[in-house]
């Protein structure tokens, strides 16, 4: 019974690695930055740093159509 729990628990610990594509610290690292501007080219936009955002943080871009 506890071996099944040890299992269980690591299969979700594991399950975890694979979700960390979600950027939780809100850090404009390359991945983030890359589907941002993925995402705006398919609406016909342009990735663009707000004004006076900060270019460490994703959420200071904004998808400008033109």
């Amino acid at each position: 019974m506890r071996a099944a729990v040890l299992i269980i628990v690591a299969t979700l610990g594991l399950g975890a690695c694979e979700t960390t594509g979600n950027n939780v610290s809100g850090t404009a690292d390359y991945d983030s930055l890359k589907r941002a501007t993925d995402d705006c080219k398919a609406t016909g936009g342009k990735l663009v740093l707000k004004d006076g955002g900060d270019e460490q943080y994703i959420q200071d871009y904004v998808c400008k159509v033109k």
